[in-house]
């Protein structure tokens, strides 16, 4: 899927879905005008635009479903700026340093399916963004925080309480007694490309928790 969509893109150079441009599926123009997420969620999830606003609802789902890996980039050159004016604040006021990103895993099963870890690309890319500006110290973990447990897609359930109840149990901690020392009293940044009712999020987090860390904070493209 990877090579041929390479073919595509070279026979059929990729257009910014909205401006309709070349250079690639959605620019940073369009991406940075985008309307912002309005809905409410609980203050430690910080998502950045409305999933309602078609331009962002469509480049996600190739982003995810359509191998358009590329896509990373950009939303994390958007991503970053708004994690680093969080974390001047958090910094001061709640002794926010040293953070390690963590990106939402997928089963065995949907990673096989996918081939990628969409989440996963989005903080390799932020991580790079983060060594050319040697921002700050933060690390990326990506094979701590694991899900052993196939669930059904959350999209698919219209149900808050089947949402919940459906993501109840997914996430571990990977060689826990090995990395529970890592995690301990650590501050913690997820990374998901969506959030609609936060139930994942809380879930990872409840884990995380668990394990020793300290303080987490969650960042998503949209809601």
């Amino acid at each position: 899927m990877l090579f041929l969509n390479t073919i595509l893109d070279i026979i059929f150079p990729a257009k910014c879905i909205s401006c309709g441009r070349g250079g690639g599926d959605l620019c940073i123009e369009c991406l940075t005008n985008s309307k912002t997420a309005e809905r409410e969620t609980v203050k430690w999830i910080f998502p950045l635009f409305d999933y309602r606003h078609p331009p962002i609802k469509k480049a996600l789902w190739i982003f995810k479903y359509k191998g358009k890996r590329q896509l990373a980039r950009v939303f994390a050159e958007i991503l970053y700026e708004n994690i680093m004016e969080e974390l001047s604040e958090l910094s001061v006021m709640e002794n926010f340093r040293n953070p390690i990103l963590i990106p939402i895993p997928l089963s065995a099963k949907r990673y096989r399916e996918r081939g990628y870890n969409q989440a996963e690309l989005i903080c390799r890319e932020l991580m790079k963004i983060n060594d050319m500006r040697d921002s700050v110290n933060m690390q990326l973990e990506n094979n701590i925080l694991i899900k052993p447990k196939e669930t059904e897609h959350q999209a698919r359930i219209e149900n808050r309480a089947q949402r919940l109840k459906n993501i109840v149990g997914s996430f571990a901690i990977k060689d826990e007694n090995k990395n529970k020392e890592l995690l301990k009293n650590r501050n913690i940044i997820l990374i998901d490309d969506i959030t609609t009712t936060g139930a994942t999020l809380n879930e990872a987090r409840k884990v995380l928790k668990k394990s020793g860390a300290r303080k987490i904070i969650a960042f998503t493209v949209a809601h």
